[in-house]
């Protein structure tokens, strides 16, 4: 997967938000206000995406090279993720999409109501 095409589907989810809070090189994607996925520009090869902690367990031991405790984020939540390691496109999409169901999650509810989202 490319950073491009990362970042388009990132983009495609309902009422995401993209932005640049920590520096001009990091790219957060956020829904409600929270993030779910970072995607760095120096290091296009990486995003981190939040997960459950048992599932995160389950997907280091399963791809020790490719999924790794976030870099500068709660390791227990949070994964780096290598793009263009083992992990196939429709993998790396279910994490993606895995994140943002998490994020979405504990967004509010009169928040996700008022962004159009159940």
């Amino acid at each position: 997967m490319t950073f491009d095409w990362f970042r388009i589907y990132c983009l495609s989810k309902p009422a995401v938000e993209e932005c640049l809070p920590f520096d001009e090189d990091t790219l957060v994607f956020k829904v409600g206000g929270k993030m779910f996925a970072l995607l760095s520009v120096s290091a296009p090869d990486t995003a981190n995406l939040k997960c459950s902690p048992q599932k995160a367990q389950e997907l280091r031991a399963a791809y020790p090279q490719d999924v790794l405790p976030g870099y500068h984020m709660n390791k227990r939540h949070w994964n780096t993720v290598v793009l263009g390691g083992h992990l196939t496109d429709k993998e790396i999409i279910e994490l993606i999409d895995h994140s943002y169901g998490q994020v979405l999650a504990g967004v509010p509810k009169s928040i996700r109501q008022s962004l159009g989202l159940r």
